[in-house]
C-alpha cells in the first residue's frame, strides 16, 4: 500500500477542468497530441466492476462493506429471507417452492416442501417458530425451525383464505405486534387480517382469522409496525400509505405518484420511507368471475403488482423507482434534516418528499441501518445506501438480477437475490475492497503517460495494456504505479484497477496517452453538375432547392453515409457541387485539397482547382472548365494539427461526370401550311449531351410537348417531323403563322428557333 499523497500532483481545480473539456469531445476522437482519459462521475465509475466498494452518487470510490456468496440455491427465485438470533438465515423460495435453512458456515437445509408455486413470505415469530406464506393457496403455515423436511400435510396452518369471507387470492406479507398477534397482507381483495398463532397441543389450528382492516385498494403489499403497535402498510393500486391503530382504524398518511408501494422502514427520529414503483393503470391479469347469490356472474379484475410482474419475468418497470420520506405522524416535523431533498442541514425536515429517485433501479426492499436507508433493486443486483440529503453511494453489485430482501444477522446483512436465487452476506464494517475500471479505447495505439489521481487513505493501483477490447485475450499483466507511473506496453486499450484500504477514498483518475498518428481517411466523394450548396444550410423547401447525399450521383439520394446528413442545395446549371465525407481516427482538424483533369487523361494530368478547404464540400462555376467528361479528386491532409513534416494524407477519386454548358443548335426549320394544319420539319444538335426534349409554339400560343421522328430522344442530333394544327379562328384570318421550336439538351441548356408560313 502507499498513500494518496505520493500518487498525484495534480491540482483538483485543474483534473476538473480538464474532465468538463473531455466531456465536450466524443470519446478516443480528440485533437492529436497528448491527450488526457479521466474519470471521475458516477456514471462513469458504474461503468466498472467494484467489490467491497462503494459507488457515490457525488462522484468518487470509497471503501464499503464486502457482500459475499453464501449460498447457490437450486431455487430461481428467493422471495424472501428471514434470519434467528443464532445467525440461520430462512428462505422462501420458488421454483421450485421451499423454505430452506442456511447456516453462518453457508450449509443449507430443506425445512418445508410444498405443491405450491413460491413461498412468498418468510418471518421469524417471536415465539420462536417460523411461519410461510405461500401462493396460490394463500396459506400460511407455522414451522418449527429445527425440524427438516417438513410437509404440507404435517405443518400447522394458521391461516387459511378459505375460513375468511373475503377469501382473498394473494398473500404479500406478514408481520407481528407486540403481543405476538399474526398480520396477513392479502390481495385480491386487498385487506390484513389478525390471527392468534396457534399454540402446540390441543389449541394447534383452532385459531380463526379475523378482517382486521379493508382496503379499497386490490392490493396490500407491505406491512411494518412501529413503537406502541401502530401498524404501516403500503398498498397496490394508487401506492397509499396506511397508519393504522391497534383498534384498525387506518389514516391515509401518503399517496404516491406511483402505483405500488414496495417497502417500508423507520429511520430515527420516527422518519417512515416509503419505496414506490410503476405508473398506475397497466398491465391487468387476466378477469377473475365471481358468481353472486342470484347466480348472475359479474368480472372483477385484479392487477397483479408490477414488481412481481417485473421480478418473474425479469423486465424493468417504467420510469425505475422512487423512495419518499414521510412523517410517521400527520403534520409534524421529524427533527433535524434537509428541508427537502439536496437541503440544507438544521433546518426542521418537512414531508412528505421525494427522498430519491433512479429511472432504472426498481426498488424491491428497504431496512435502516446506522450509516443510513439501504435500498435492495433490481434488474441490475444493485444496493445502495442512501444519506439523509438524498445523496447515495451504490454497495454492492450482486451476481443476480434482483436483490430481493434483507435480514439482519449476527456479523451482517443479509441479503437475498432472485434470478438466480442466492443468499449473500454482507459485512457490517468497511474491508478491504477492489474496482476494475472499464475498457477505454484510445481508437489507436498509444503511448500511456503518467496517471494523475485524486484519492484519500491508503490505496494501491495497477494498469493494463492490450489490443483487443477483452483483456483476457492476451493483455498484459497488472502493473502498479509508483508515483503514478507504470511501465506500460503501447497499445490501444487500457484498463486500470484499485484496490482500497479500509477508510480509503478514490475521487477521481486520469490517465495521460499520446496516439499514434494515422492518416485520414475519405469515406466517399459525389459530383453533382447543375447544383450550387447553400452556405446558409437549412432544409430544402422551394422547387428549385434540392440535398445532395451520398452513395449516388442523383440529388436527394436515399443512403446517407454515417454522420452526414444531406448537403441543402439549389439548382444552378451553371454551377457544380463536389462533397466529400472524411473522417481522422485521431480526431485531427482535417484541410483538403480539391483536383480535376479529363476524363482519359493520364495520372500526371491533375490540376488543383482548390486547397486549404476547411468545408467538406466545394461549388465553383462550371464555364471554368471546357465542356467534356471530368474526374475529380479530394486530398485530405491532418497539417493543421501537426509539426510541419509530420502530417499524413490520403485521396479518393468521384465517378466521371459531365460538364455541359452549351446550348444545342436548332437548324433547317421549315414550316409549310398544308390545309387547316402546318407542317415541320427540324434539325437539333447538341456536341455534348443527347438532346432531352422539345416543344413548339404556334403563333405565340402555349408550348406543346413533340417528340423527335424517331420517338426516342437519345441522341446528339435529333430531326423532327409533325404537323401542327391551327384553329379555325386562326385560318380565318389569313394572316402568316409563326412557329417556334425549343429544344433542351440533358444539362437543361435550351436553344429556340422560329419559322414562318403562309
Amino acid at each position: 500500500m502507499v498513500d494518496s499523497k505520493e500518487m498525484t500532483r495534480a491540482p483538483a481545480l485543474l483534473l476538473l477542468c480538464l474532465a468538463l473539456t473531455l466531456c465536450c469531445l466524443p470519446q478516443g476522437a480528440e485533437a492529436q497530441g497528448t491527450h488526457l482519459w479521466s474519470q471521475s462521475s458516477a456514471a462513469e465509475f458504474e461503468r466498472g466492476t467494484p467489490e467491497g466498494v462503494a459507488i457515490s452518487s457525488l462522484g468518487g470510490l470509497a471503501s464499503g462493506p464486502a457482500a459475499h456468496a453464501l449460498v447457490l440455491t437450486g431455487s430461481t427465485f428467493v422471495w424472501s429471507v428471514a434470519a434467528d438470533a443464532a445467525g440461520n438465515a430462512y428462505l422462501g423460495t420458488g421454483s421450485p417452492a421451499a423454505v430452506l435453512r442456511v447456516s453462518a458456515a453457508g450449509v443449507q437445509t430443506r425445512l418445508f416442501s410444498t405443491k405450491d408455486l413460491t413461498v412468498q413470505v418468510v418471518r421469524m415469530g417471536p415465539d420462536g417458530a417460523l411461519y410461510a406464506a405461500t401462493l396460490p393457496s394463500g396459506r400460511v403455515y407455522r414451522l418449527d425451525p429445527g425440524r427438516t423436511d417438513q410437509e404440507e400435510a404435517k405443518a400447522t396452518v394458521v391461516f387459511d383464505p378459505a375460513q375468511t369471507a373475503e377469501k382473498p387470492k394473494y398473500i404479500w406479507d406478514l408481520a407481528f405486534d407486540p403481543e405476538g398477534r399474526l398480520y396477513v397482507a392479502t390481495g385480491a381483495p386487498g385487506a390484513i387480517y389478525r390471527v392468534t398463532p396457534p399454540r402446540t397441543g390441543a389449541a394447534a389450528g383452532q385459531s380463526r382469522p379475523e378482517l382486521f382492516f379493508a382496503s379499497d385498494e386490490p392490493h396490500v403489499r407491505v406491512l411494518l409496525f412501529g413503537p406502541g403497535g401502530t401498524l404501516f402498510a403500503g398498498s397496490d393500486g394508487t401506492g397509499l400509505v396506511y397508519r393504522i391503530a391497534p383498534d384498525g382504524k387506518a389514516f391515509v398518511l401518503f399517496e404516491a405518484g406511483r402505483r405500488e408501494v414496495t417497502s417500508l422502514a423507520l429511520g430515527t427520529g420516527g422518519r417512515l420511507y416509503a419505496a414506490a414503483v410503476g405508473e398506475r393503470g397497466r398491465t391487468a391479469l387476466a378477469p377473475l368471475p365471481v358468481t353472486g347469490a342470484q347466480s348472475v356472474t359479474t368480472t372483477i379484475t385484479f392487477v397483479q403488482p408490477g414488481s412481481v410482474q417485473a421480478f418473474n419475468g425479469n423486465t424493468v418497470i417504467p420510469d425505475g423507482s422512487e423512495i419518499y420520506e414521510i412523517p410517521s405522524q400527520p403534520g409534524g416535523a421529524e427533527g433535524p434534516g434537509p428541508s427537502g431533498p439536496g437541503g440544507a442541514g438544521g433546518a426542521s425536515r418537512v414531508g412528505p418528499f421525494r427522498l430519491w429517485a433512479s429511472h432504472d433501479d426498481i426498488v424491491y426492499a428497504l431496512r435502516w441501518t446506522d450509516q443510513g436507508l439501504l435500498a435492495a433493486t433490481g434488474n441490475r443486483g444493485h444496493i445502495y445506501r442512501i444519506a439523509e440529503d438524498g445523496s447515495h453511494a451504490d454497495i454492492a453489485h450482486l451476481l443476480a438480477s434482483q436483490v430481493t430482501g434483507f435480514a439482519q444477522g449476527p456479523t451482517g446483512l443479509y441479503a437475498a437475490t432472485a434470478n438466480t436465487g442466492k443468499l449473500y452476506q454482507l459485512s457490517d464494517k468497511a474491508t478491504p475492497g477492489s474496482y476494475e475500471s472499464d475498457v477505454f479505447d484510445a481508437q489507436v495505439r498509444a503511448d500511456w503517460g503518467r496517471a494523475e489521481v485524486l484519492g484519500t487513505g491508503s490505496y494501491q493501483l495497477y494498469a493494463r495494456t492490450g489490443n483487443v477490447e477483452n483483456p483476457l485475450r492476451g493483455w498484459t499483466d497488472w502493473q502498479p504505479l509508483q508515483g503514478g507511473r507504470a511501465a506500460l506496453t503501447p497499445a490501444r486499450y487500457l484498463q486500470w484497477r484499485g484496490v482500497l484500504a479500509p477508510g480509503a477514498a478514490i475521487t477521481s483518475v486520469g490517465f495521460n496517452y499520446l496516439p499514434t498518428n494515422v492518416a485520414p481517411v475519405l469515406d466517399d466523394i459525389v459530383v453533382v453538375p447543375g447544383t450550387r450548396a447553400n452556405a446558409q444550410g437549412g432544409m430544402p423547401a422551394a422547387p428549385q432547392q434540392v440535398s445532395i447525399s451520398f452513395g449516388s450521383q442523383q440529388s436527394n439520394a436515399g443512403f446517407e453515409q454515417a454522420g452526414s446528413a444531406p448537403l441543402p442545395a439549389t439548382r444552378d446549371k451553371s454551377s457544380v457541387t463536389a462533397r466529400w465525407a472524411a473522417h481522422d481516427d485521431n480526431g485531427d482538424e482535417l484541410s483538403f485539397a480539391l483536383y480535376y483533369k479529363a476524363e482519359g487523361g493520364d495520372e500526371a494530368s491533375w490540376r488543383l482547382l482548390k486547397d486549404k478547404l476547411s468545408d467538406r464540400f466545394y461549388s465553383f462555376d462550371a464555364s471554368l472548365l471546357p465542356d467534356g467528361a471530368y474526374r475529380m479528386k479530394v486530398v485530405a491532409s491532418d497539417a493543421p494539427s501537426h509539426p510541419a513534416g509530420q502530417a499524413l494524407t490520403s485521396e479518393r477519386e468521384s465517378a466521371s461526370f459531365l460538364i455541359d454548358t452549351a446550348t444545342p443548335q436548332v437548324s433547317e426549320l421549315k414550316v409549310t401550311l398544308a390545309g387547316s394544319s402546318l407542317h415541320v420539319t427540324a434539325t437539333a444538335t447538341d456536341a455534348t449531351t443527347p438532346i432531352a426534349r422539345a416543344e413548339y409554339s404556334v403563333d405565340a400560343g402555349p408550348w406543346q410537348y413533340v417528340e423527335p421522328a424517331g420517338r426516342l430522344s437519345d441522341s446528339l442530333v435529333e430531326h423532327y417531323d409533325f404537323t401542327a394544327p391551327l384553329a379555325p379562328e386562326a385560318r380565318a384570318t389569313g394572316q402568316p403563322h409563326t412557329v417556334s421550336l425549343r429544344v433542351f439538351d440533358r444539362y437543361d441548356n435550351a436553344a429556340a428557333a422560329e419559322a414562318r408560313a403562309r
